[in-house]
């Protein structure tokens, strides 16, 4: 596989609250990593441990269950206590690592000890990407744009598909050039359709430029060039807006991944794109399919309520308003 364009820097909990103060789980609907990460906030880390076992070497869902289980601020204290019983626990130390990774963030604990925990995880599990989409959190708020292109190609080489990994390079592509104002030629189009197009015809990838034209629509309205209400801009009615989120929603027609564990994060993107394109059939068959697992992004965009535009979306999309 040839190797990806040049992307560069950073790009975006147990629970995160909208201003509205509603919890998003970024769990989403891992009933397993709940339970596990329940256990954890009492000090139990035994769950946490055979919930990585049995996670083994799906690199996404790794991914996915270690970052959530680092958010809690306990977390840190628990895995120091694994590791006391482990010393040579990857699965312990990665905690570790991605907890100093969320302390970091929160401008708890100093971000070179952050790395220096996440590249103690690589040494322990040399093909493993977490540790290095740790390090992508970090840098995407923290680092140069030339340690994020690296961080991004160590996670690559391990996992080219790697759902978390090219979401944050979007979110960072996306806020290049902001004063440029609509370009269908912006590289962030360019970057996550080239991805879609390497992935197989089964990747959730392939609605990595929906997820594109929502991060660059956020941009975009935060520098004034778009309107603050999505319903009002024009940014999902052009003939490229509306190939693109064709070609998602004809994918998850055919191909849908309900086993990802991000599968929620790519509903909730093409959910807002249907309803902001007027779609309100197509929003609503995947609203039904969100439930309860609502996502700030992209609902958030650029500046609103995540909980209220949600509720207000789906609201209309079923016909319930």
């Amino acid at each position: 596989m040839p190797p990806p364009p040049p992307p560069p820097p950073f790009g975006r909990g147990r629970r995160r609250a909208g201003r509205s103060g509603h919890p998003f789980d970024s769990a989403l609907d891992d009933t397993e990593l709940i339970a596990a990460r329940g256990q954890l906030a009492q000090g139990r880390w035994a769950a946490a441990r055979s919930l990585l076992v049995a996670t083994g070497d799906d690199w996404d869902r790794r991914g996915h269950r270690l970052v959530v289980l680092g958010e809690p601020q306990s977390s840190a204290a628990w895995a120091s206590d694994w590791l006391l019983a482990e010393p040579a626990s990857p699965d312990a130390t990665m905690l570790l690592a991605c907890a100093g990774v969320h302390a970091a963030l929160g401008g708890r604990e100093r971000p070179e000890t952050a790395r220096t925990a996440c590249l103690a995880a690589a040494e322990l599990a040399p093909h493993d990407p977490t540790p290095w989409l740790a390090q992508l959190l970090l840098a995407r708020t923290l680092g140069t744009e030339e340690e994020v292109v690296h961080l991004f190609d160590e996670v690559r080489v391990r996992h080219p598909e790697h759902h978390h990994a090219h979401h944050l390079m979007v979110a960072r592509l996306a806020e290049r050039h902001a004063a440029a104002g609509q370009d269908p030629l912006h590289e962030v189009y360019d970057f996550a359709s080239w991805a879609a197009e390497q992935a197989p015809a089964d990747s959730p990838l392939a609605v990595l430029p929906v997820v594109a034209h929502a991060e660059r629509y956020r941009v975009l309205a935060a520098a004034g060039s778009e309107p603050a209400d999505p319903l009002t801009s024009g940014h999902w009615s052009g003939r490229r807006a509306r190939q693109v989120m064709k070609a998602a929603f004809d994918w998850w027609l055919e191909w849908e991944r309900e086993d990802h564990p991000r599968n929620r994060v790519d509903l909730n993107f093409l959910a807002h794109a249907k309803y902001c394109e007027g779609r309100s059939a197509e929003a609503a068959a995947l609203f039904h399919r969100i439930g309860a697992h609502a996502t700030p992004a992209p609902w958030s965009y650029p500046d609103q309520d995540p909980h209220h535009a949600f509720q207000a979306a789906r609201a209309a999309a079923l016909g319930t308003a």
